[in-house]
């Protein structure tokens, strides 16, 4: 059997603090067998935001990094609210944003650092959606990217 939880554990990374509100809005909905993820953007360990523009700020390679770390703030959240990586089924979408120059033009690159750390965890069959990378002239708090999602749930 697929154990998410036992997946992640080998990747050796750290699950960032789960990230509050700060707006009216839930982090995560559950509506049957569909989890609903609200953008989420790239929290660290030390609860800070990582900030900049790519193509500006920072270059591709730390976008992409970015990237990843919103997916762990997307996997802490989860965890929190679940319980288990395990209770995820599959990815179904995954809308990623970025906040990037207007001549910058690889927002599927930088969106990849969060859709290979859901493959790694979820495998390839499940890990993978469909998805969206868009660029975008700003994003709140000037992140590098934002991203959301949703997911079905195991029965």
């Amino acid at each position: 059997m697929f154990n998410a939880d036992e997946n992640f554990e080998k990747l050796g990374l750290n699950l960032p603090p789960v990230p509050t509100p700060l707006g009216v809005y839930k982090p995560c909905l559950i509506d049957g067998k569909y989890l609903y993820l609200s953008g989420h953007g790239p929290v660290q360990d030390d609860k800070s935001l990582i900030i900049g523009r790519i193509g500006k700020d920072m270059d591709q390679e730390a976008g992409k990094l970015a990237a990843r770390q919103v997916g762990l703030t997307m996997l802490s959240t989860i965890k929190a609210n679940l319980g288990s990586l395990n209770k995820v089924k599959r990815v179904i979408k995954v809308l990623g944003m970025v906040n990037c120059l207007p001549e910058f033009e690889r927002h599927p690159y930088i969106i990849n650092g969060c859709s290979e750390l859901f493959s790694a965890v979820w495998g390839k069959d499940n890990g993978v959606g469909t998805r969206s990378a868009v660029g975008f002239g700003s994003l709140p708090d000037n992140i590098p990217v934002e991203i959301e999602a949703i997911f079905e749930l195991n029965d």
